[in-house]
């Protein structure tokens, strides 16, 4: 239990429970609660670093995270690659002299692998054997009660039990060795209560199987619940004991109480009292949540019944510093960005996680598919049937937990299903993820377009355990957009929970302390190792947002807007009248790029209209009379719980009115144009710029003694075009082509802009990546960027939510996403770009995007070894002007797999439709003068 748990039921207890002079089970810590808080034990490894001889290390812990052995990943151990076969483990620690006449039990949060106790020389019990499990040993007659003891562990890494390596050592994650969860003493009175599952019902019925040692007394048992400042709501009557009666079951109803869900956690204590002749033997409590869960077939999964989405991420227990040990607030960080990301759902993969994860998600509101060990290749019967026991007794009271996961993708032994009911009173649904199994299917890394009778063609229930499969900046969220769709309007959708929520990567003390990710193997989350959010994490907030405006599909508000949205409550459980909306009208001030910030006219709030959940409305904003004075305006959705559930941005002006402001100028230099063999040369004062007479393409730019660094464009990316004829004016030159590219315009205006303007048209429908124009530009002259538009993330053309208007800044980078955690990465597609300052100290370039719809390229992005499905063939140049832009896929699909937005665009015919850009250029000023 971890220590802010334990103390927190302490106090319960000395609120509920000091007039009934409770005997509460007694803990001691031997280490210490988590990767934060650690007690050094003696230690030994046979291989690897640091091996062969005795010194210490820190409890609980993963050897290899502290200097000792051989990291190992996925399949890589067997003899010779794993020399770390071996932990051994000693440390001596006192049990109060009251603790004699007491059942002392021991307790291993966890040990990987097979796990060997001995206590004052003499063995504790059989070897543990699996990885992720909680399992004690009853050491009472062991102990030198008010002395020193002796605690002497052996920890092998892998199992003497071959379906134990099967299951876990063979798995596709980290291996570990060494006791990682904590280890803890337990004193209960000699009769006493072992253990209870509960299953308390939303209309709060409530039963309590309690598991007994009571050899001696005839006794009575009793069931109270208690909120959580102590104030008791129901108990049940005393219930007579016999001596020797192992186990007995309560019943109870408790009145008015609040049902959890992840939209409303909300907990309550179980307290059981065992009493011989009106005296406290033992009391012991649990922390429970009142719903009640069905599984209906071909109809949907339902919670106190209404019917629920799961939306959510596959999470391993990892921390790049400690490996597999971690604690209860790195814990409740994970549930939190979960919940920041609009999850309401996790499952554990592959593993029971531990339980202050479980205690989180409890608290905070995450539903929870626990799963049993079992990567591709299952338990026995033997060793499975002893580890589904011990993840059910410690589990079964989380209301969190709404599934049982029986193994992964094949890792399931079938003989064991019928085991979680045996402890589990609640009779919670088990799934095999992977399989058509239970009611549901779960296959995992499906196509869009999956096939007949299956998935969106399917008549059963689906709910993808594993989809959209991370890989660098692909999947997660590109392509999520369409799945999401099509789950939410199929009447057999479950949900889905994407893969995976961290990059697994570990810090590397033998490779000067990088971060290893196991090449491509491991880089699969939507935020890094140190939880770095990529640009899915916003992708996928604004997706599974629990309001959904239809109005978020277009960039600008017209100008019939006037403060009313449609809006749609995508809730479970909560009335839109329970959210509050912030607006704020901004618009955008200063007379130069340099100066230009946004600032706030106007904002407000106003409650959420009553719409009841998976329905429709209007959402009323009441604006000042004179809002479409604003530039721009957002809306912020806070929920019940304080929390910002997403903040939309939308434009009230088109491009070419922002750019207007900065075109302007007093200046009355006039521009001329002259032409020689090698140019066409247009000239004003300081400012000359050549062209290609052959091609119409930009040769420099200058200023001065500044030479840009953009040059040789603009060049259509697809398509073919031959210069027709040339047309000169004073401070113009206009190019006209055959082919798909028709005309580029160049003028050089007063105010020392560069203007350009082009159009393209095809004669026939095709399937294009690309459409629009490209420069070239030295990338090593950059350093940054500032830009007006739609950030800070970059996007692609199947994950283009996430990003919003504002004025951002990012300094130059060339993040490999997953590979560095360098956000928001510098290059790539960017969105709805106004304008843009390109910044160096030698030559920065501004750049005014006139031209609705864009996208504006910036540079090429390195690609990481083994991108497999995540390849995205860039278009070539480095500054790009676009009308469409590529998708990226995951790890194991294609984009155009994963539904529309991740297919190449068609195009219409020239004759009905073309595409025309308008674009400024101009050397800025230096960073130095800014």
């Amino acid at each position: 239990m971890p220590l802010f748990t334990f103390v927190r039921h302490t106090l319960l207890s000395l609120a509920i429970g000091a007039c009934l002079h409770a005997s509460p089970t007694e803990t001691l810590y031997l280490s210490g609660t988590g990767s934060d808080d650690t007690v050094d034990w003696d230690f030994k490894v046979n291989g690897g670093r640091n091996s062969g001889a005795w010194s210490s290390i820190p409890v609980p812990s993963n050897w290899e995270m502290q200097g000792f052995g051989t990291y190992h990943y996925y399949k890589d151990w067997g003899d010779s690659a794993a020399p770390d076969s071996l932990g051994q483990y000693r440390h001596r620690f006192t049990v109060p002299a009251e603790w004699a006449g007491k059942h002392v039990e021991i307790v291993f949060g966890a040990s990987m692998t097979d796990t060997a106790v001995r206590i004052n020389g003499v063995p504790a019990g059989p070897v543990h054997q699996g990885g992720f499990y909680q399992f004690s040993y009853d050491i009472t007659d062991l102990l030198n009660y008010g002395d020193s003891n002796l605690i002497e562990v052996d920890v092998s890494k892998f199992s003497d039990d071959e379906s134990v390596n099967r299951a876990e050592r063979a798995a596709d994650y980290w291996l570990f060795g060494g006791i990682y969860r904590p280890v803890w003493l337990e004193a209960k009175p000699s009769n006493h209560i072992e253990r209870m599952a509960v299953d308390a019902k939303a209309d709060g019925s409530f039963t309590v199987d309690a598991y007994l040692e009571n050899d001696s007394n005839a006794a009575t048992l009793q069931a109270e619940v208690f909120t959580l400042d102590g104030t008791r709501i129901a108990k049940t009557q005393r219930l007579p004991i016999e001596p020797g009666q192992p186990q007995a079951r309560l019943a109870g109803l408790a009145k008015n109480i609040e049902p959890w869900s992840a939209e409303y956690p909300n907990l309550y204590s179980l307290r059981l009292t065992l009493r011989a002749k009106n005296a406290v033997i033992h009391q012991t409590e649990s922390t429970i949540g009142f719903r009640t869960i069905e599984l209906r077939p071909q109809d949907g999964f339902y919670l106190n019944g209404e019917k629920i989405i799961l939306k959510g991420s596959n999470r391993h227990s990892i921390w790049p510093d400690t490996g597999r040990a971690t604690n209860a607030t790195l814990s409740e960080k994970d549930v939190l960005l979960m919940k920041e990301m609009n999850m309401n759902a996790v499952r554990m993969s592959h593993y029971p996680p531990d339980t202050h994860f479980l205690e989180a998600c409890d608290r905070l509101g995450l539903y929870v598919i626990d799963e049993l060990g079992g990567w591709q290749k299952s338990y026995d019967a033997e060793v499975g049937s002893k580890l589904v026991r011990e993840t059910v007794i410690r589990d079964v009271n989380h209301p969190s937990i709404l599934l049982w996961a029986n193994g992964n993708e094949g890792g399931w032994n079938i003989e064991l299903d019928d085991d979680f009911d045996l402890y589990d009173p609640q009779n919670r649904p088990v799934i095999h993820p992977w399989a058509n199994f239970g009611g549901i299917n779960t296959s995992h890394y499906e196509s869009y377009n999956s096939g007949t009778d299956w998935f969106f063609q399917g008549d059963d229930l689906f709910m993808p355990t594993e989809f959209l499969h991370g890989l660098y900046d692909g999947g997660h969220g590109a392509g999520l957009d369409d799945w999401w769709k099509a789950i939410l309007a199929h009447p057999m959708g479950l949900g889905g929970f994407l893969w995976s929520f961290a990059d697994e990567g570990i810090v590397r003390d033998d490779q000067g302390g990088r971060i290893d990710v196991a090449g491509n193997a491991a880089p699969d989350g939507i935020v890094g190792p140190y939880r770095e959010k990529e640009g899915s994490f916003y992708t996928i907030k604004e997706i599974w947002a629990p309001i959904y405006l239809p109005q978020s599909e277009v960039d600008f508000l017209p100008s019939s807007f006037g403060g009313s949205l449609e809006i749609e409550n995508r809730y479970d459980f909560t009335n839109l009248d329970q959210i509050v909306f912030k607006w704020n009208l901004q618009v955008l001030e200063g007379d130069s790029l340099e100066k230009a910030k946004l600032h706030t006219i106007a904002n407000g709030q106003s409650k959420g209209p009553d719409v009841q959940p998976n329905r429709r409305g209007e959402l009323q904003l009441h604006l000042p009379n004179d809002w479409s004075h604003a530039d721009f305006f957002a809306l912020t959705a806070i929920d019940p719980h304080g929390r910002e559930i997403y903040t939309w941005t939308w434009s009230l002006r088109h491009p070419d009115t922002i750019v207007s402001r900065y075109i302007s100028s007093n200046a009355t230099a006039q521009a001329s144009s002259q032409s020689t063999t090698d140019s066409i040369v247009i000239s004003a004062d300081d400012i000359e710029v050549r062209l290609d007479p052959n091609t119409g393409t930009l040769q420099s730019l200058r200023s001065g003694a500044i030479v840009s660094p953009m040059s040789n464009g603009p060049i259509l990316l697809t398509g073919n075009s031959e210069l027709k004829s040339v047309e000169t004016e004073d401070g113009a030159a206009t190019f006209h082509y055959e082919g798909d590219l028709r005309f580029v315009r160049w003028e050089l205006l007063d105010s020392g802009w560069l203007q350009l303007d082009y159009h393209y048209a095809y004669e026939r429908e095709k399937p294009l990546t690309y459409l629009g124009v490209t420069f070239d530009y030295d990338e090593s002259q950059i350093e940054g960027m500032r830009w007006l538009g739609k950030g800070p993330y970059r996007v692609w053309k199947n994950r283009r939510k996430g990003v919003e208007f504002g004025l951002w800044h990012k300094d130059y980078n060339d993040t490999v996403t997953g590979m560095s955690w360098t956000y928001p990465e510098f290059k790539g597609f960017h969105e709805d770009v106004y304008w843009a300052q390109l910044q160096n100290d030698v030559a920065p370039l501004d750049i005014l995007i006139a031209s609705p719809d864009l996208y504006f390229r910036l540079f090429t992005p390195s690609e990481a070894p083994d991108p497999r499905s995540t390849h995205v063939d860039f278009p070539h140049g480095d500054i790009s002007f676009l009308h469409s832009i590529a998708p990226i896929g995951t790890k194991f699909k294609t984009a155009d797999q994963h539904g529309p937005a991740g297919a190449p665009t068609w195009v219409s015919r020239g004759r009905y439709h073309g595409f025309s850009g308008r674009v400024y250029l101009r050397i800025g000023d230096r960073l130095e003068d800014n």
